[in-house]
This record gives C-alpha cells, structure tokens and sequence, in this order.
C-alpha cells in the first residue's frame, strides 16, 4: 500500500486445507482496504491446471489488464482491444500484458494456483519474467502468490528463478480433529434443522477425516452423505451409524473411480479375481488368476501377458488397496500370492463393465482350480 515492491508468497499444503479459500479471502479484504489508499490492488486469480502455458497465463494477464483500462475509460492508444489465445508471438503478448499494467498507479496480485501443474506441462520461464517485471515497470507493481499441492515444487525451478522469487513460504498443515470438528459445527447449523443431528455425529466425521487425511472437504462430504443416507431411510435424525455408512459409501465410490481409469490388461486381471470370487474360490492365488486371464484374454483376441507381469499387475492392484495380495510359502513348492478382494464383486464388475467384457463367456472359466 506504501508503494513498496511486495514479497511473493508461496503456500504449499495437502488437498482440502484451505489454501485457495484463505487466499481468496484475504485478497478479497485487500481489495476492500485499497478502495481508501491511493494505490489501487487488482488481484488475478488463474487456476494452471486450466490455463497452463505461457501464452495463455501472459494473454489471460493481458486480456484483465486491457478490460481494465476500458473500465476506467481510458484511451487504449496503441494496445488492442484483445490479446487472441493462440497466434501471437510471446513477446508481443508479454509486451501487451506489461504496457496495459503499466498505464496506472496500480499493484497487481497474480494467483496462480496448482502452479506446480503449469511448471510441470510448460516450464518456469513465465515466472522467470513475472518475477522479474518489477524491475522494469514504471507506476504498477505485481506480487505473485503460488499455490501447490507439492512440497517438492520448488526443486523443479531452475536456480535463476528460485533467486528472483524471493518469495516467503506458508505451509498448510492438515486439519486436527478438534478444527475439523469447529468447521463440520458451523456449516451443520447452515445446512441441517434445529436437532436433526445426534450425539457424536459431527465428532466422528472429524475424527474419520482427521485420521485420514485431515481435508475439510472429505469431512464435509461425509457429513452430506449421512445427512442424505438418514433422508433416504425417512429417519428423524442423523446418527452415528448413519456416519460409518457413509463412510464406507465415500470409500467404495473412490475405489470405484479408480478401477474406471485402470489400464486394459489390470482391468481383467481384477476381473478375473472377480470371477473366481463369484464362483466360491475359498482362496484365490496367483495360478488360478493367471488361467482365468489367459481364458478371459483368449475369448477377446487379447494379448496375453507372461505369469510374472500379471504377478506384477496383481501386486499394483494390491498397493491401490483394490485386493490384499498376502504372500504365502508352499514350501518345496515356491510361493505365491493369497488374494482377497477389497471392494463389493458386482460393483467392481460395473465399473469395469465395457463392450469386449459384455461378450466374455464366464461359463468357460476355468473349474479345475489350483484350491478349491
């Protein structure tokens, strides 16, 4: 507010700590403080996993700039009336961005959120110039704020960079039980009746999330779910049985989006694992996997994998918490893998359901199993 060249703050935290919220909080309070200083504050929000090159963070700054000027009914002289998304060179985007900044008294407040998303896909040379425009501008200027998922970002940046950020670091740390449970009471008095809510339900739901993984928003989720669990089954009241449900409602889902977007070849091995459930396998192990794959990989003109890559294959399913796959020794006979499936058969068949598996014929399943 003093006209001084500002810090650059990079916030690092898990999912669901509420980085971009306290960010979008306190500019929004900027922004009302600046309306009595004489410099004026224009913050930007970009999210990087949506705009994440360089030409389109720079022409999106240009585009925000450029409206900005039009606003206050200034003359734009020689600028354009829009920067395109594609088709210009950068430098002449970049040179847009920093004329139209330029024109007022002005600090500007760049956002970039999730930037470890647009360091990864196009680099850090944008920040490298957003860093090192201060030097060069006249009336404006700008204070970057990153925010990332990634505690490890800052070793992706080249040495260049990290010395002309400057920056000041926050880190995030996840919701205790006790925050989470202040949160879950404040949004439950906006959202459920006077008593609607038994003894223990908001405690449980933060003491589940906090145990987990300390995100407010799976806290949150948990709460709505047994709120709509309770509604469906016409009861008074959300309870704590309602909570566990939920629980392992939230869980299944995640499990179940997991399968959707497995590879092709650790879809059927799962699904072979399925098969031998749903037949009554009383223990399932590697070798009668394997022959129900190469059966299932046979009826579709599949590929098939060698033994040990769909051991391996089994092994990654195991370390997503999809099957528990416990090594056991048969002695002079080597040893293999004990499998145990983690989420409901139908379910997962669902969500493996696809147009070749529609076809397959499980009465040509293997029977002559290895243990029956």
């Amino acid at each position: 507010m003093r006209g001084e060249t500002p810090s650059n703050v990079f916030i690092y935290g898990k999912t669901g700590t509420g980085k971009t919220a306290t960010v979008k909080y306190v500019t929004k309070e900027l922004e009302k403080v600046a309306k009595r200083a004489p410099r004026k504050v224009e913050v930007v929000y970009l999210n990087c996993e949506l705009v994440n090159t360089q030409y389109r963070i720079l022409a999106t700054l240009a585009n925000t700039f450029l409206g900005k000027v039009r606003e206050n009914g200034a003359e734009l002289s020689d600028l354009p009336e829009e920067v395109p998304m594609t088709g210009w060179p950068t430098d002449q985007v970049y040179k847009c961005f920093f004329d139209a900044l330029d024109l007022d008294k002005q600090l500007a407040i760049i956002v970039l959120d999730e930037i470890d998303k647009l360091v990864l896909k196009s680099g850090d040379e944008v920040l490298y110039n957003l860093t090192r425009v201060n030097s060069d501008l006249k009336k404006a200027k700008i204070s970057i704020i990153g925010i990332s998922n990634d505690l490890n970002f800052m070793n992706y940046l080249d040495p260049r960079v990290k010395s002309s950020l400057s920056e000041e670091e926050l880190v995030f740390s996840p919701y205790n039980a006790l925050q989470l449970k202040d949160i879950l009471e404040r949004r439950a008095t906006m959202s459920f009746a006077d008593g609607s809510l038994a003894d223990g339900v908001i405690s449980l739901c933060a003491a589940h999330a906090a145990r987990e993984h300390g995100d407010a928003r799976r806290a949150l989720d948990m709460l709505r779910v047994a709120g709509e669990l309770a509604e469906r089954e016409g009861a008074e009241a959300v309870t704590v049985g309602h909570v566990r449900q939920a629980f392992q409602k939230i869980e299944q889902d995640k499990m179940l989006e997991v399968i959707r977007t497995l590879p092709t070849q650790s879809k059927l091995v799962l699904y072979s694992v399925i098969l031998l459930d749903e037949k009554g396998v009383r223990k399932i192990i590697t070798g009668d996997v394997y022959n129900v794959y190469r059966t299932v990989c046979r009826q579709i003109s599949l590929d098939i994998l060698t033994q040990r890559r769909v051991s391996d294959l089994i092994s990654e399913l195991d370390m997503m918490g999809i099957i528990n796959a416990r090594i056991i020794s048969k002695g002079r006979y080597g040893r293999t893998k004990e499998i145990v499936l983690n989420v409901q058969p139908l379910q997962a068949r669902s969500a493996i359901q696809e147009d070749y598996i529609s076809d397959i014929d499980t009465t040509a399943v293997p029977h002559q199993l290895t243990l029956a």
